[in-house]
């Protein structure tokens, strides 16, 4: 029987995650962290008793301690109570849900731990993949991606780069987002629950807009560039937008391979945590006959500069990766309190990318460091 521990477990992702867990019975909970939902994780503890349960605010974390004292649960809270959920002994496998570059220290610790990585927090690869990506080899830790495109590259992938194959280029698929389309003049008055509204995928509300602006589809980009170990102009964006083929690789004997399916979490998440065997699961199903085509498109950069800004981070290296996340975090952050327009959110990474002095090969101190100068930046002049 596995063992599991949560990272961002009241989040989309986590509450899937415990879906599965739920519906094979054989898995085990080590350890839940969740931000600030109590309500929905003491009902998780309840349900799948964890040894360990981790909220990020003291004073919510004292609550649930109240909540749940007839539990055997310890309840730990902060960064130092997450990187104790990611390292908690028994633990085979973390999932890392958590939004943002909160992901970073916990992953790494986890690592150190010797845990594999279910990975759906892009950012910790997106500004410290060439920490997290050489400290999994050192330490022989499995990186399982568990964004669907990712995921599906990984499992095209599967067998082939054990036999030597060379890969000569991703083709990463993009939905386009509810704005596939549109001139960016039309996007001026464009209100959060209008950019909440993706056409295909149910997901948290941060990754639902970064969808919607394109700029979710340039973290994937630097993200592919890690994982898979291509160069940034090896990862083509594809739009495809009902959403059905999830990505493909080409190979260099011009053989293009490609994972479809229906626009499912469950699918990566479960197969990350019993890779390498595939499990039944219940849900729809591709239907073929009522396929009637499949289309495809170049991606909009002109109206949807997301995308090329992340390609001229993921290009330039070092810390600008840190600042074009970092940027696009505080300003969906605003987008979503109504703070800024729309249009302002591409706006203020260009800005913030523009008043960077990149340094390459950064520790993770100074990763961190160029995160505090990029919010500070932005609350100056936003």
């Amino acid at each position: 029987m596995k063992t599991i521990s949560v990272l961002g477990s009241t989040g989309s992702i986590g509450t899937q995650t415990l879906e599965i867990v739920r519906n094979n019975g054989d898995i085990q909970v080590a350890a839940l962290a969740a931000g600030s939902n109590i309500r929905v994780l003491e009902q998780q503890i309840r349900e799948f008793s964890p040894k360990l349960a981790c909220v990020w605010d003291e004073e919510k974390a004292a609550e649930l301690r109240r909540m749940t004292a007839d539990c055997p649960v310890k309840v730990v809270s902060g960064m130092e109570g997450l990187i104790e959920a990611a390292t908690e002994e028994s633990a085979q496998i973390v999932v890392t849900a958590v939004v943002g570059m909160i992901g970073i220290r916990p992953t790494i610790a986890a690592i150190e731990a010797g845990k594999d990585i279910a990975l759906a927090n892009k950012e910790t690869l997106v500004t410290a993949g060439h920490i997290i990506m050489g400290l999994a080899a050192e330490k022989g830790v499995r990186i399982l991606p568990v964004d669907s495109e990712h995921s599906a590259i990984f499992q095209c992938l599967n067998g082939e780069k054990d036999q030597g194959n060379r890969i000569k280029k991703i083709l990463l698929t993009a939905s386009g987002g509810p704005f596939r389309g549109w001139r960016r003049e039309e996007m001026r008055d464009i209100r959060p629950e209008d950019a909440l509204k993706h056409p295909n995928w149910a997901m948290g509300h941060k990754i639902t807009i970064d969808s919607s602006t394109m700029v979710n589809k340039g973290l994937e980009v630097m993200e592919a560039k890690w994982l898979f170990g291509v160069e940034l102009d090896q990862v083509q964006v594809v739009v495809q937008p009902q959403s059905v083929i999830h990505s493909m690789v080409e190979f260099e004997d011009g053989a293009v391979m490609a994972q479809l399916g229906t626009p499912d979490m469950k699918l990566p998440i479960q197969y990350a945590l019993y890779y390498p065997r595939r499990r039944y699961l219940p849900g729809e199903r591709l239907d073929f006959w009522k396929l009637a085509d499949i289309r495809f498109e170049r991606p909009d950069l002109e109206n949807f500069p997301g995308l090329s800004l992340a390609y001229q981070a993921g290009k330039a290296g070092g810390t600008m990766p840190v600042v074009f996340n970092a940027a696009n975090e505080m300003a969906v952050g605003k987008f979503l309190k109504r703070e800024i327009p729309y249009l302002a959110i591409t706006e203020i990474i260009q800005e913030a990318m523009e008043s960077h002095k990149c340094k390459a090969d950064p520790v993770l101190e100074e990763i961190l460091e160029a995160e505090k100068e990029t919010y500070e930046l932005i609350e100056s002049r936003w």
